[in-house]
């Protein structure tokens, strides 16, 4: 099977160890080991959570530079909707896609516009017989792996609908050949611009037996001072824009949901809620729901670890450009009755889940037994010492041979107090 390649790396030397990391991952992915954090790869999302919190930034995300896209003739920009909420004051988008093209990009392709044609072609999804309700949607990729190695019962549940990224990318290099026929294919790159690295990760892999038509993907950081030192508001420009309030709201949390038109929803943001709702949809407990809105980054997409801003103060500055802009600009023919497939995928990325303890049942089965008995006999008070984020994922670890049961630092000190008591009666 296919190594997945991560976005999400650590730095080594700025590592102190100090279990911070540990204890947020949603998917227990990191261990500590000789001093410092270890990240399992088969378990990592690339939510960018370990980003976020790690008090020594020894946690980066690697994503392309601008100079990646030197080698294509026709270079295309994917500005994701979160970008706008980056800029203070800014009342027209237009600003931000001249920007864009002021620093060197032939052509923008807003990803607001193609989540626009997503919504409309997801209201129709959800009326189709055979949908297994909630549905959850697949437009945040840390959310869809999350599902395939700690939830694989809801798999069927996942909606089987491009994210809008990808929809931009294709239809924008369609709009690319229609400008210029004498175009070839490996000549036109397309960049997205992105609040997360688990974007970048997407198209790094692809999805499954589907291969990203983005080329490049580079970070809102990285981009932003470009931008500001380009846009001026006094300048004349030219109107690209072609979203609404629709497509523009996908970058916070519960815009995707409101723009299916349909009250039946629950949204919910930051990675450890998404795991909770998660949680008692496979355990059946939830309310009768037609549609699953879920974002790994608090706040949604504005809230993701390679934006600059605050995720609350560029929340609340989406609010106010969304008030000039119209509802959509994008619609669709609902006559024809089918959602063309440039918009679908055929099947979900194969991920070994990681409860399967082993390929056999019988021994997955002894391998519990021997877990919990293990368990049993650590202090339960889940406190990182032995490198591990809990108990219970400390005894799996040792069941595994990956660590030593002598690594419990709180086992250790009651034995040797045992003994010395012990010492101390004679």
């Amino acid at each position: 099977m296919k190594l997945y390649e991560h976005s999400v790396q650590l730095e080594k030397e700025k590592c102190k160890g100090c279990t911070t990391c540990l204890k947020h991952c949603p998917t227990e992915a990191i261990r500590i080991k000789d001093g410092h954090a270890v990240i399992k790869d088969a378990r990592c999302i690339d939510c960018g959570e370990c980003i976020r919190v790690c008090p020594h930034n020894a946690k980066k995300a690697v994503c392309s530079t601008l100079q990646d896209m030197e080698k294509f003739k026709w270079k295309i920009a994917l500005p994701a909707p979160s970008l706008y909420g980056q800029f203070d004051n800014l009342d027209d988008v237009d600003y931000v896609l001249n920007g864009l093209k002021k620093i060197g990009f032939d052509q923008v392709f807003e990803v607001s516009k193609a989540a626009e044609l997503v919504s409309a072609y997801t209201r129709m999804y959800l009326k189709t017989d055979g949908v297994k309700k909630p549905a959850i949607s697949s437009a945040c990729p840390a959310v869809v792996r999350l599902i395939g190695l700690r939830f694989p019962s809801l798999n069927d549940h996942i909606i089987h609908m491009l994210p809008p990224m990808e929809v931009a990318a294709k239809l924008a290099k369609k709009e690319a050949k229609e400008l210029n026929p004498s175009l070839k294919d490996e000549e036109i790159g397309v960049c997205f611009i992105s609040p997360c690295p688990a974007k970048a990760s997407y198209v790094k892999n692809g999805f499954a037996s589907y291969n990203s038509q983005v080329d490049v993907v580079i970070s809102i950081r990285d981009i932003y001072f470009q931008l500001i030192s380009t846009m001026k508001m006094d300048d004349n420009i030219e109107t690209l824009s072609e979203s609404g309030m629709l497509g523009i709201g996908w970058a916070s949390s519960g815009g995707e949901a409101t723009a299916i038109f349909n009250e039946d929803y629950l949204a919910a943001d930051g990675i450890d809620n998404v795991n909770r709702v998660l949680d008692q949809i496979e355990n059946g407990n939830v309310p009768p729901l037609e549609f699953i809105e879920l974002n790994a980054c608090i706040g949604g997409c504005v809230g993701g670890v390679l934006t600059i801003q605050n995720p609350f103060v560029a929340k609340a500055r989406m609010q106010t450009l969304r008030r000039y802009l119209p509802v959509s600009q994008n619609f669709i023919d609902s006559k024809k009755g089918y959602i063309p497939e440039d918009y679908l995928f055929n099947e979900l990325p194969e991920y070994r889940p990681i409860s399967r303890l082993s390929s056999s049942m019988a021994e997955s089965m002894r391998m519990m037994a021997d877990i919990q008995r293990f368990k049993e006999s650590l202090p339960g008070i889940d406190c990182g010492s032995c490198g591990a984020p809990t108990c219970r994922a400390f005894a799996e670890d040792v069941i595994k041979k990956t660590a030593c049961a002598e690594d419990c630092l709180i086992k250790k000190n009651w034995a040797q107090k045992a003994e010395k008591g012990k010492n101390d009666d004679c």
